[in-house]
């Protein structure tokens, strides 16, 4: 039996009861079918996700959160913490029809310490509010390729940015946790105070409550040499082929990714994108602007059409990678590659024709995302040294079984060099094994999981 076989169920005769129980404890906080808010409540970042939870709270503080949980024990109801649902794919293959869904979208704010060089970062919180924070200072952080990620789900489930071959996972930046555990109580989790609960956070994140908040440490960088290489799709192969050569000997300071992408005809893009197929080299360098310029000139050799490699600011970090600025419908799939010699780099390629592939990707690790620090917790470092990722979108939901199909076989088409490593951030659907991302801290999570929350009250995206 499967800690998720021990999920708490709801008799049909006792929904009524449990949702007065909600109602008398959270007032107008909770939202149930039917309620004005609830439809907009449950939608996720991710919309080809259609969740439906037993009801939706809007947690605006840390005592919401305690409200809640004691609230849904009391009426048997198990609880699912979401950020932005970004990787709601992830919780797709869990019964909702029992689960309060705790949206922390409303739970924002940023305290930067300049001394310390950390931040203290409300639950959920994004990216860019981090950054907002930060930059006046001369401060960044480990963040990802999109601005409006959730923080905490992120850094707590790894976090893979493009300072990671310098620095390692974003998970190693954490400092402290706060945490409502699931005898609705808020703990506060570090190296010192609760170590076994803050050791399965870092990785577990979810599976052992709702995080209000966390602490991390920041970069005292202003600002990085960063930008993207852009080539028509005709010259994939060469360029490919190209990024992979360059990548066997680039140091660390440099943290890139190659994508072939494919993208419809839309009039807000510009038209070097708009009803293209292109190959994209992008990501950061973290050196003097003539020690990146000489690492990046046999890309450069290859005469990119579009080529914005410059200084900028760190904050602009986030829009390199042109991530979706809206919530978007998507499947996606990746895996973890040993290595990448030239008959991978073929089938890279090749798979990036699969029909109903928008973007196949291919991001280059190693460096500090292998080495695991002595003080990391269940999740610090990522085996590896290229990750594979594709993407199709759902246009319509009975467009997802098509998506879902053209993903993997991007993916498999790589099988031959994979290993057996995850990156937790990069779980957004339903079937991979998540044995293989928690790696050897999988038994002792498990039994900790057990200790923390043994009547398996949180529901989480990647549970443990």
């Amino acid at each position: 039996m499967s800690l998720n076989d021990l999920a708490l169920d709801v008799p049909h005769a006792a929904v009524a009861a449990a949702a007065a129980e909600l109602r008398a404890a959270l007032g107008g906080r909770a939202l149930l079918p039917g309620d004005a808010g609830y439809d907009a409540a449950r939608t996720p970042w991710n919309l080809a996700v259609a969740q439906h939870p037993f009801a939706v709270v809007l947690a605006e503080s840390a005592q919401d959160v305690v409200d809640v949980v004691r609230a849904a024990t009391l009426s048997g109801l198990r609880i699912a913490p979401q950020s932005t649902g970004h990787g709601a794919g992830a919780l797709s293959d869990t019964d909702l029809a029992h689960t309060v869904l705790v949206s922390l979208r409303t739970l924002r704010g940023v305290t930067v310490d300049v001394e310390t060089r950390t931040a203290r970062v409300l639950g959920g919180s994004l990216w860019n509010d981090v950054l907002d924070a930060a930059a006046p200072h001369g401060l960044t952080a480990l963040h990802g390729s999109a601005g409006d990620v959730s923080v905490v789900g992120y850094s707590l489930s790894g976090g893979l940015s493009f300072y990671a071959r310098r620095h390692g996972l974003a998970v190693n930046a954490v400092r402290a946790v706060e945490v409502v555990t699931a005898d609705g109580t808020l703990v506060r989790a570090t190296a010192d105070e609760n170590r076994d609960l803050f050791w399965a956070l870092r990785g577990g994140s979810g599976s052992f409550g709702v995080v209000v908040a966390i602490e991390i440490d920041l970069l005292p960088l202003a600002d990085v040499f960063a930008g993207m290489l852009l080539w028509d799709a005709s010259r994939a192969s060469e360029v490919s082929h190209a990024w992979a050569k360059w990548t066997r000997s680039a140091p660390e300071t440099a943290t890139t990714s190659l994508r072939i992408l494919h993208i419809p005809p839309m009039p807000e893009l510009p038209p070097f994108l708009s009803g293209r197929s292109v190959v994209v080299i992008d990501g950061a360098i973290e050196d003097t602007d003539a020690a990146a310029s000489a690492l990046l000139e046999p890309l450069r050799a290859l005469r990119p059409e579009v080529d914005t490699f410059a200084r900028i600011p760190a904050p602009a970090l986030v829009g390199v990678h042109m991530d979706p600025p809206e919530p978007s419908p998507s499947a996606t799939w990746h895996s973890v590659l040993g290595e990448l010699p030239a008959p991978a780099v073929d089938a890279f390629v090749e798979a990036a024709q699969t029909p109903g592939i928008f973007v196949q990707e291919l991001r280059h690790l190693g460096g500090a995302v292998n080495r695991r620090p002595e003080s990391g917790g269940a999740i610090a470092s990522l085996d590896g040294e290229y990750l594979v990722h594709s993407i199709a979108m759902v246009p319509a939901p009975e467009g997802h079984p098509a998506a879902t199909a053209a993903v993997r076989a991007g993916v498999a088409a790589l099988s031959a060099w994979r290993v057996d490593a995850l990156a937790l951030t990069f779980i957004d659907a339903p079937g991979a094994d998540r044995s293989v991302a928690f790696g050897s801290a999988w038994t002792k999570l498990r039994q900790l999981k057990l200790a923390y929350d043994p009547a398996n009250l949180f529901a989480a995206a990647r549970p443990v």
